[in-house]
C-alpha cells in the first residue's frame, strides 16, 4: 500500500508554475506560456485544444485536462470533471489514450482514464425522489435534470443544471480541483481532489475530501473506470491482471478470449468485438484486497493500483482497447462530515 499524505494544504500554500495549453476560464488560474514539452510521447495529443496541464516529476510526464463548462475536454452528464489524464508516459511508454471511436465532449463515455464515477448502487442522489423535470445530483458532475420517469440508467443524456463552482490550481507535478455545489434539493458539498505525481517515485496519486454543506446525508460509491491503454496496444495475449484474491466473473468468460488462473485474469486471444466483463467476486472486506496490477507481460509495461479503502464493489470491463478493474469504495457522509479516500497508480517499464 502507498501512504496517503495529507496534501489538501497545498490549495493555499504553492504557487501555480505549471503550464496550460490554452487560455483557461475564469474558473481555472490563470495560463501562462508554454515552456518545455512534457514528453516526445504526450505531445502530439488528441484534441489537445482544451484548457490542460502538463505535469512531470522527471520520471513520469503527464497531461490532465482541466474542468471547464464551456469549453472543457469533458462536458458530460456521468464521469466527475476533474482528474481527467489525457496522456501518461514512463520511458516512453503511455498507459491512457482515447479508447472511444468518436470524440463528443458532452457525451457520457468520450473521456480518458483514470477518471472516477459517483454512483449509488440503485440510483442516483435525489433520483428516486424527483419527478419527470425535477433535479438529482452527481458528484463531480453537478445538478442534473430527471428527463423521465423510466430508472436511472448512466447512458442517458440527463441535462446539467448547475456544474457547480471549480477551482483549479496547477502546480508543476500536481493539480489540485474544487468544486462547490448548493442545489435546492438539499444535496451541497465541498469536493476537494489532489493529484500528484509522488516526488520519489513511478507513482501517480489521487487524494479526495467530501464535505457535506447540506442537509440531507450523502450516501452514494465511487469507482474509477481506469480506462488502461498500454501503448495503444489491442487487448490480448500477454496482457493480465492480477490480484491478491481470488477473483470469480459472475458472467461466463468466452474461454477463446480469457481464463482465470488463480489470482490472475489472463488474456488468450486479441479482442476483436465484446470484451470480458462482469462483477467481481472474492474479495474481502480487507483494505489489502483493494490492490490488483494490469501489465503486458510482452512490453515489460504496466500499473499497480491501490487505496486505502477497502472495496465495496467491483466490476470488470475490457474492450479491444482498454482494460478496466473497476474497484468500488463506499461513501456516506452525513449533514457536517467529511470523508477522505486515496488512491494509488504505481506504473513501471523496463
Amino acid at each position: 500500500m502507498f501512504p496517503a499524505r495529507n496534501s489538501f494544504a497545498r490549495f493555499a500554500l504553492i504557487p501555480a508554475i505549471a503550464l496550460f495549453s490554452r487560455t483557461a476560464r475564469a474558473q481555472t488560474i490563470p495560463a501562462v506560456p508554454l515552456a518545455t514539452q512534457a514528453s516526445s510521447t504526450c505531445t502530439d495529443l488528441p484534441h489537445s485544444d482544451h484548457p490542460m496541464a502538463r505535469l512531470s516529476n522527471g520520471a513520469i510526464n503527464a497531461v490532465v485536462f482541466l474542468p471547464d463548462k464551456e469549453v472543457g475536454y469533458y462536458r458530460g452528464p456521468r464521469f466527475d470533471w476533474s482528474g481527467v489524464v489525457g496522456c501518461l508516459s514512463l520511458n516512453g511508454h503511455t498507459f491512457f489514450g482515447e479508447w472511444f471511436n468518436r470524440y463528443d465532449p458532452t457525451g457520457n463515455d468520450t473521456i480518458t482514464g483514470p477518471v472516477e464515477e459517483f454512483r449509488h448502487p440503485t440510483s442516483e442522489i435525489g433520483y428516486d425522489d424527483a419527478a419527470p423535470g425535477g433535479l438529482f445530483v452527481k458528484i463531480g458532475v453537478g445538478v442534473l435534470k430527471r428527463i423521465d420517469d423510466k430508472p436511472y440508467k448512466f447512458g442517458n443524456a440527463y441535462p446539467i443544471v448547475d456544474a457547480g463552482k471549480w477551482k483549479t490550481k496547477v502546480h508543476k507535478n500536481s493539480v489540485t480541483f474544487r468544486q462547490e455545489l448548493h442545489s435546492s434539493i438539499g444535496v451541497s458539498y465541498i469536493y476537494e481532489k489532489v493529484l500528484t505525481l509522488d516526488k520519489h517515485g513511478n507513482i501517480l496519486c489521487l487524494e479526495h475530501r467530501l464535505k457535506n454543506v447540506g442537509t440531507k446525508p450523502i450516501d452514494t460509491q465511487v469507482y474509477d473506470h481506469d480506462f488502461f491503454m498500454l501503448d495503444h496496444k489491442q487487448t490480448g495475449p500477454s496482457m493480465q491482471v492480477h490480484f491478491l484474491f481470488t477473483p470469480a466473473l459472475d458472467s461466463p468468460i468466452d474461454p477463446s478470449k480469457a481464463v482465470i488462473e488463480d489470482n490472475t485474469i489472463k488474456f488468450i486471444a486479441p479482442l476483436e468485438r465484446r470484451g470480458v466483463q462482469g462483477y467481481l467476486t472474492g474479495y474481502s472486506t480487507k483494505v489489502s484486497d483493494y490492490d490488483f496490477t494490469f501489465e503486458d507481460k510482452d512490453l515489460g509495461i504496466g500499473v499497480q493500483q491501490t487505496s486505502d479503502s477497502p472495496i465495496s464493489l467491483s466490476y470488470f470491463w475490457s474492450t479491444p482497447k482498454t482494460v478496466c478493474p473497476e474497484a468500488y469504495i463506499k461513501i456516506h457522509v452525513a449533514p457536517g462530515e467529511t470523508q477522505t479516500w486515496t488512491i494509488s497508480y504505481r506504473f513501471f517499464a523496463r
